[in-house]
């Protein structure tokens, strides 16, 4: 870790409680010039710092900002994770992609304050602004190395999204198949999984599980194409909501991803399902047809009626639904 980093790990053992530079300084092996410009720095990217003549420095209980400290505190057992964290980035998942594709251990995690160019699926971009949201991605190397298991892993992390929210926020939340969790009607998150595919014996060789949660709603708003469907998970700033939240989602998912326990994940995802029982649109390569949601198999696949009476279980890479 370099100095900025060593700096908030420690004003994060106390959080609220003051630090004096010299302390600071001794702990870290640096001049108190460095300590004072690094504080400086931590507070151009929004870390909320207090400075009291005779006492020092000391991190605001309410700061709302992420830090591999932070997160680390409310993980209550230790991981076999590696944790970064970036103010901004492009992309978490194309950056994390090219660190797996140079030979990167499971279990990494890289998390952004904002991406300036975040990606959904389909090819749709993930609006990501600065301090409103978490985007992080995973870097796993499934045991199950089918291509069937990418399709699992995104239905344990919207398991694992959807209790970690509603842990945060106390507010109920649900899964609208496949990958968006909805509170009060409107999406706060999305999940993108992208595999790499060994040609050769055409197993999984790695998963990037991107994972992006609007914390709050900007200042300026969302953007006109999509403030219609896109929501927030808190209405006020909450001290601390990144940190804890992002702590609960990894943990969760870890928990899943490391049982690898189909009945316990996609008995929860039926649970947590907003199609169940719904009228829906299915946009099919051929067209739109409409279709009662039968149930979510074991698979994860939507089994569904269409008007004709026909059922149908569909894949997530095959279509996509729209709610009537």
């Amino acid at each position: 870790m370099g100095t900025k980093e060593r700096i908030i790990a420690i004003l994060e053992e106390k959080r609220g409680s003051y630090f004096s530079g010299e302390e600071l300084a001794e702990r870290l092996s640096v001049s108190r010039t460095a300590v004072w410009k690094a504080i400086n720095s931590l507070r151009d990217n929004g870390y909320e710092i207090e400075a009291v003549t005779k006492k020092g420095y000391r991190l605001a209980e309410d700061t709302d900002q992420m830090s591999e400290a932070g997160i680390r505190k409310y993980i209550s057992r230790e991981e076999a994770i590696h944790i970064e964290v970036q103010p901004v980035v492009t992309s978490t998942n194309t950056l994390l992609y090219e660190k797996a594709a140079k030979g990167q251990g499971e279990g990494y995690v890289l998390l952004a304050g904002a991406q300036t160019a975040g990606r959904g699926r389909q090819g749709h971009t993930f609006y990501s602004p600065k301090d409103t949201g978490i985007y992080m991605s995973l870097l796993l190397r499934p045991k199950d190395a089918s291509v069937q298991s990418a399709a699992r892993i995104t239905s344990m992390a919207a398991v694992a999204v959807c209790e970690a929210v509603e842990a945060v926020t106390g507010q109920e939340a649900g899964i609208k198949w496949v990958n968006d969790i909805f509170m009060n009607g409107r999406k706060v998150s999305g999940i993108l999984t992208e595999a790499s595919i060994d040609m050769e014996n055409g197993n999984v060789a790695f998963v990037v599980l991107g994972i992006g949660v609007n914390l709050y709603k900007p200042k300026e708003g969302f953007p006109e194409d999509i403030q219609n469907i896109a929501g927030a998970a808190f209405s006020a700033k909450m001290g601390d909501a990144k940190n804890r939240l992002a702590a609960e989602i990894i943990q969760r998912f870890w928990q899943y991803y490391k049982t690898w326990d189909k009945q316990a994940y996609t008995e929860k995802y039926r649970e947590k399902s907003l199609v169940i029982g719904k009228e829906v649109t299915v946009l099919l390569p051929e067209g739109k047809k409409k279709a009662r949601v039968l149930t979510i198999d074991d698979e994860c696949h939507l089994v569904v009626r269409y008007e004709d009476g026909k059922e149908d279980s569909l894949s997530s890479g095959e279509i996509s639904i729209k709610m009537e």
